[in-house]
């Protein structure tokens, strides 16, 4: 058989009518778009409730504190968070208290609290420190200064650490199982939103705040969060260019990489 005769036998004959394929089925084509759109929905979802629910449940560990400590009764008996939480002499903070500065009033078992006995036959009596679990502790490589914050800068505790002082009981401490750090540094939401100062201590927020007292220090319009990384951003690519006299080098001038990090 010739090509011609293939090419005829393929063609439509007169008896078909000369038609070709149906055109497709208006009804089957909103049926697909339907299962298209349905199963995006779908998957959008599931990966919302993986990404910030699940996945937060399997990245943090659950540990509790050695001792469930009772900020309220010990703020009421002893004034305020300075009595325990000092400055020394020198302009150091103290942070956490040691075992000595529990001593005096934890000699001897004081009432029937059972974490109260715990404290003072573990520690106590075997000369032992509490190895807290520090909710606020930042990277090795962070240098902060409380003295410079609330002698110079007059900031108060719940700035940064909420309202600690009036809980009668020691939260649930959040481990990342990744870096090893305290939850409460890059915030329970893990959107990255946040209601409060001290619901996160990223450096995202240092930076804001610090933009805001610099702002306010030099009567600038406060920038939007998005104003203030396009103004880092071009500060840093382009010294010189804002008249603010902080400075031409990124590591010298106000607000430097090297101010925070040692």
């Amino acid at each position: 058989m010739s090509t011609v005769d293939e090419h005829e036998k393929d063609m439509p004959s007169e008896d078909s009518g000369g038609k070709g394929p149906p055109p497709p089925d208006p009804e089957q084509k909103n049926k697909a778009t339907a299962y298209v759109i349905f199963f995006f929905f779908v998957g959008l979802i599931a990966s919302l409730i993986v990404g910030w629910i699940i996945f937060p449940q399997l990245l943090y560990s659950q540990k509790e504190q050695p001792i469930d400590f009772n900020h309220a009764l010990h703020n009421e008996l002893v004034g305020d968070c300075a009595s325990c939480h000092y400055f020394r002499e020198d302009g150091t903070f103290s942070g956490v208290p040691d075992l000595w500065s529990c001593i005096d009033c934890h000699m001897d078992v004081q009432g029937e609290d059972p974490e109260e006995e715990k404290f003072v036959t573990e520690y106590v009596w075997e000369d032992r420190e509490v190895p807290w679990l520090i909710y606020s502790k930042q990277p090795d490589c962070v240098f902060f200064s409380h003295a410079a914050h609330v002698l110079s800068g007059g900031m108060d505790c719940v700035t940064c650490h909420g309202h600690i002082g009036e809980s009668e009981h020691s939260k649930v401490y959040q481990e990342n199982r990744i870096t090893g750090y305290s939850r409460d540094i890059w915030g329970r939401n893990i959107s990255g939103f946040k209601r409060n100062s001290w619901d996160r201590m990223k450096m995202d927020d240092c930076a804001d705040c610090h933009e805001e007292a610099r702002d306010s220090a030099t009567k600038d319009e406060p920038r939007a969060p998005v104003g203030r990384v396009i103004d880092n951003i071009i500060r840093v690519a382009f010294p010189g260019t804002y008249a603010d006299n902080r400075g031409g080098s990124v590591q010298t001038q106000r607000g430097a990489c090297f101010k925070c990090h040692k």
